[in-house]
């Protein structure tokens, strides 16, 4: 891919160390415990994953993450800086840097166990972050740190006032009381949304993607793309409808597939590459990150 002028691009959220475990059995293969084909400590988060696939695709990323004062954190901080990523701007806490246990199935698919602790990560506090960004990417939009609404009206309306574009993730609320409507002050001041289909159907109540995406955008939502796995990915805004087929690969790990695909999305619209084409090279990050153990492992010659 030609490179162009980088931006900075800022990635907030959550940078973690995943225990990936691989072809674990449920019986005990000995009396002292289980067995697994791989064990493997992985640096993961949507944060870290979006930043390294940035700078791995020739954009200039910022880490805007939490680390607590722990040997998790030196595990993070040596992966970013390998990966070229402006850290200026992790926040630092008391708080336990988070770790997440992850099995990962033939198909590559994955359960993981990860501790649910509501983290002192403000990043609406202080928002220098956002000084000399051309954009900002939301990493898991309706979790913290961006499950309050009060507080990500106030970030967002920032970033609107700054020009700058605004990227966003979606994940499953951690809560039972989610609702939509409560963020409508903020939807419309993203540009582009990215639910998966489960969290599509979720969050907007309808099953259909297509109809999903409509509500997103009813909602002020200015485009929206649901990631439909295998199948490729779904666009919708108030003038078009894509539909982008899936590339065929051999998955073994579906870890930071999304992750990967929102970078390569983000890295040609920044470079002001179309829709139609950044959707495409989105796809082939997404699919590529799939046929390596690890978030982005994979993500090479896309």
């Amino acid at each position: 891919m030609e490179q162009k002028d980088k931006k900075l691009i800022a990635c907030v959220g959550t940078a973690i160390v995943d225990c990936m475990v691989k072809g674990f059995g449920p019986k005990a293969s000995s009396l002292s415990g289980y067995s697994a084909q791989s064990i493997e400590l992985k640096p993961g988060g949507e944060a870290l994953n979006q930043t390294v696939a940035l700078s791995k695709l020739g954009m200039s990323p910022r880490t805007v993450c939490y680390f607590g004062n722990d040997e998790t954190s030196l595990i993070l901080s040596q992966v970013l800086s390998a990966a070229n990523a402006d850290l200026s701007c992790v926040f630092h806490t008391d708080e336990k840097t988070p770790v997440s246990v992850i099995f990962v199935d033939k198909d590559g698919s994955r359960r993981s166990i990860t501790r649910r602790a509501y983290y002192n990560f403000h990043p609406e506090s202080d928002m220098h972050w956002m000084d000399g960004c051309s954009a900002i990417s939301l990493c898991s939009l309706f979790r913290p740190p961006f499950d309050d609404p009060k507080a990500l009206s106030k970030l967002l309306t920032e970033a609107r006032q700054r020009g700058l574009t605004v990227y966003a993730d979606t994940k499953l609320p951690l809560t039972d009381d989610f609702s939509l409507e409560a963020f409508s002050d903020s939807l419309p001041l993203i540009d582009y949304i990215f639910p998966n289909e489960k969290e599509a159907a979720f969050l907007s109540g309808r099953e259909d993607p297509l109809e999903a995406a409509g509500v997103f955008l009813r909602m002020g939502v200015r485009n929206v793309v649901i990631t439909l796995g295998e199948r490729g990915c779904l666009y919708r805004s108030g003038r078009d409808r894509l539909r982008i087929s899936g590339i065929p690969v051999e998955a073994v790990d579906t870890t930071g597939a999304g992750d990967c695909f929102i970078a390569g999305f983000i890295t040609m619209r920044e470079q002001g590459n179309g829709i139609l084409e950044s959707l495409r090279f989105a796809n082939s990050c997404g699919a590529k990150a799939t046929t390596r153990i690890g978030a982005t492992e994979g993500l090479t010659d896309c």
